[in-house]
């Protein structure tokens, strides 16, 4: 496999549908499943986002310094356009918590606990940090820099995102038992 650089210069080179072919390839899935959190698992609009990503990522890639990796400053994209998006929403339909409108399938309360459902309910910013955290693997400081939140931001809305999450795991048992 060629390494980010290697690739990134192949295309800005050519310009060859090829190279971007590779790039694309050697990228997007993780992306993908990055936008699928992002937007409580719409796949619709995960793909247009990923589409957009692309597109804004081409644009700016001349001036792209390599001071963080390519796949960080790929997801910081993401993140700044589904940032975006759910601000126009919001805008569009007056919206104060977009996690009050996900509602809990009834097929994942009877077959046991659903991690991408429970996600799906957290507000946004708790949403994103705990998988920029828990599940990417981010620093605190990394997240801050990425989301454009303090550190101490981050920390409070992992500590309060997990909490939901126990909470949601506790409420799955009781209706278990």
């Amino acid at each position: 496999m060629l390494s980010d650089q290697k690739l990134v210069s192949d295309f800005l080179r050519s310009r060859s549908e090829k190279a971007f072919q590779e790039l694309y390839r050697d990228k997007t899935p993780h992306l993908y499943q990055m936008a699928l959190r992002l937007t409580a698992r719409d796949e619709n609009l995960a793909q247009e986002l990923i589409q957009t990503m692309w597109i804004t990522a081409i644009r700016k890639l001349e001036g792209f310094q390599w001071k963080s990796t390519l796949k960080t400053w790929l997801i910081g994209i993401l993140i700044n356009l589904n940032r975006e998006e759910i601000y126009k929403e919001q805008k569009k339909k007056e919206v104060e918590d977009i996690s009050e409108n996900i509602l809990i399938s009834k097929s994942s309360v009877a077959h046991g606990f659903d991690l991408e459902s429970a996600l799906s309910q957290l507000p946004i910013g708790y949403r994103r940090v705990i998988i920029l955290h828990d599940i990417e693997g981010y620093q605190h400081k990394e997240i801050a820099a990425l989301l454009g939140i303090e550190e101490g931001t981050s920390k409070s809305q992992l500590f309060q995102a997990r909490k939901s999450m126990r909470n949601r795991l506790s409420e799955n048992k009781n209706r278990e038992q």
